[in-house]
């Protein structure tokens, strides 16, 4: 494989190595790391020639594609994959049909192709990338976003779809075939599938369960290890993609009490193999092919991907999608995927295509994958005004000992110091670039309305200790507030308060404790400066302690004159404040006004006729 006669190890060093420079490199300047990944096994391998056969690479290194579709069926329940069956049969289904059809009349009045040949070429174009997708809605942190789901759901039923093309291949070879053999391969498939999730629902929690007793780390990994390359084994076997076998697996486990130990030993293979494959993707480029018939290939990717993009946005906007969701859904896809090197080659064999095509169609969809980050660029310039992507309502795993309303600046101060403290937090907010953003620093965030009650139901809030709200609006903190006041009244409140009027609202409301949001940042800025003009800290802190205090006397005092005089609407009756202003006015220190003085004012309050 190396021209020099190196060796296998010389070989996975330059592969790591040119990863490790082309894919941060890339990344700094805003193309991506799977572009630099593809650069760097174009380097190596058609520029460079220090690797001259990338094919043995690209075979192995198809397990990162592997380990990707396990962990994302570990983030599917399969309550959430039976809520896209919409998607997967019926816009899945309609792209890869749409697609296929389209290319396949291209090829055939166009490229002057047999039917037969344009026909598996049509179909096999038709399906897009499964890792380069999904590879770039994980960096972009959308996998979870309505387009996100969407374009899973496509890819999905591509992967389905890959059985029944290839079963076309004995049917349409010039050598013959028969329906009886696509049939057997049928039958095949749904025998492996049906006996994958019975092992799945039967033998893979008691095994964990057994392997976890031992408390033997080493052997978890590699029980891991085995349930994902067996399953896809099993799949491959039948005909599947080995992709599919491992996304059951990961759709069997998703509820499983060691679903994150399982994403946590899987996570590190996923990522150095996924890399490896798109580096072993550049590596096996055919810049000979690409020379000599660089014309039809130049003509071939740009229609390639046009047509399948503007197919995928009709299809999604008569699927109700959004326009802006529709484009990004169409400009993700509109690469060819890894599975046409597999349908390529298999035609080739068969005597369908020749291996000249073959060639050609394996550089136009190496080519059309690189173009798949520009290709994405180019669709986020395109996209509409909208109001705020809304994240699909998920509370799997929500519950802690305290639960955050409202993750902007003031609650993920907060959230800092109670996780410091080893203090659980579950976070909602109805802010999706904010639960995006906080994903990626491990926040148990969840997209959520705290104004609704059954949101509340379903993050937790019956579990947790103190409910923090955090919201930064005084309308939405109040309107919470009395939602749980109402329905959760055991719940212990811990409220964010705009001002000071909002805080005197609060108090009136009773709830456990609030501050004011710029009040503590306010007392500190004004200390610092004391400090900075020359006053020692000792005073400068003694100083702040007694502004703190005095404030927290005023507040008092206007709280109880408030509920006396109704200024809040609490009370209809109102009520003279004189047995609490008395002394204020008398001369006495805020400091000296007793709990003994503030009695009176909440015994009279106790009498008043509650506002309607």
């Amino acid at each position: 494989m190396v021209s020099q006669g190196g060796t296998l190890y010389l070989q996975s060093l330059m592969l790591l190595g040119g990863a490790i420079v082309a894919a941060p490199l890339f990344k700094r300047f805003g193309l991506g790391t799977v572009l630099g990944y593809l650069a760097a096994g174009i380097v190596i391998g058609p520029v460079a020639r220090l690797i001259s056969d990338g094919a043995d690479f690209l075979h192995f290194s198809e397990l990162g594609i592997v380990f990707l579709l396990f962990i994302i069926g570990l983030e599917l329940k399969p309550s959430r994959l039976w809520a896209l069956r919409h998607s997967i049969f019926g816009l899945g289904l309609a792209q890869v049909v749409l697609s296929g059809a389209a290319l396949t009349a291209l090829g055939f009045y166009l490229a002057r192709l047999p039917l037969e040949a344009a026909i598996i070429v049509g179909f096999g174009l038709a399906l897009s990338s499964t890792a380069f997708a999904m590879q770039v809605l994980e960096d972009r942190a959308e996998t979870n976003l309505k387009h996100g789901q969407r374009a899973f759901s496509i890819l999905l039923f591509q992967d389905l779809a890959i059985v029944p093309i290839l079963a076309l291949i004995p049917v349409l070879s010039p050598h013959g075939g028969s329906m009886d053999g696509a049939g057997f391969q049928f039958v095949t498939a749904i025998t492996a599938i049906v006996a994958l999730v019975v092992a799945g629902r039967y033998l893979l929690n008691p095994m964990f369960r057994i392997i976890a007793n031992t408390g033997a780390r080493e052997v978890m990994i590699a029980a891991a290890l085995f349930v994902v390359l067996g399953s896809a084994m099993l799949m491959q076997s039948a005909g599947l993609s080995m992709a599919m076998g491992a996304f059951i697996a990961g759709v069997l486990l998703a509820e499983s009490s060691y679903r994150h130990e399982l994403e946590a030993d899987i996570e590190p293979f996923r990522g150095i193999l996924l890399g490896l494959f798109f580096v072993a993707v550049g590596l096996s480029l055919n810049l000979g092919v690409i020379m000599e018939n660089w014309l039809a290939i130049l003509l071939a990717v740009p229609i390639l991907m046009a047509v399948k993009t503007a197919i995928i946005y009709l299809l999604c906007r008569i699927f109700r999608s959004s326009h802006n969701d529709a484009i990004r859904i169409a400009f993700l896809l509109p690469q060819g995927g890894e599975f046409g090197f597999v349908l390529f080659t298999a035609a080739s064999a068969a005597a369908l295509i020749t291996n000249s095509l073959a060639s050609q169609l394996v550089a136009i969809v190496t080519i059309s994958m690189a173009l798949t980050p520009l290709s994405v660029a180019l669709g986020n310039r395109l996209l509409a005004g909208e109001k705020e992507e809304e994240i699909e309502e998920d509370f799997d795993g929500a519950g802690a000992d305290v639960l955050m309303i409202g993750f902007s600046r003031y609650g993920q101060i907060a959230a800092q110091i109670l996780l410091a403290g080893g203090i659980d937090v579950t976070v909602i907010d109805t802010s999706a670039n904010r639960v995006r953003a906080a994903s990626k620093f491990g926040f148990r965030i969840y997209f959520g309305d705290g104004t609704r009650k059954d949101v509340l139901e379903a993050s937790g809030i019956r579990r947790a200790k103190i409910v923090a709200v955090c919201t930064q609006k005084k309308d939405v903190t109040n309107r919470i507030v009395d939602l749980i006041q109402s329905e959760f009244p055991d719940a212990k409140l811990f409220v964010r308060s705009y001002d000071r009027e909002h805080t005197l609202q609060l108090r009136a409301k009773q709830v456990d404790y609030e501050l004011r949001e710029t009040f503590e940042s306010g007392l500190m800025f004004g200390r610092r400066t004391l400090e900075e003009l020359g006053i020692s800290s000792d005073l400068a802190g003694q100083i702040t302690e007694d502004v703190r205090k005095r404030d927290e006397d005023r507040l008092r005092v206007q709280a109880a004159e408030g509920i006396l005089a109704g200024k809040h609407l609490l009370f209809n009756k109102p009520v003279t404040p004189e047995p609490l202003m008395k002394p204020a006015r008398e001369g006495k220190p805020l400091d000296k006004i007793t709990e003994e003085t503030l009695a009176p004012a909440a015994d009279i309050a106790a009498q008043a006729e509650p506002a309607e």
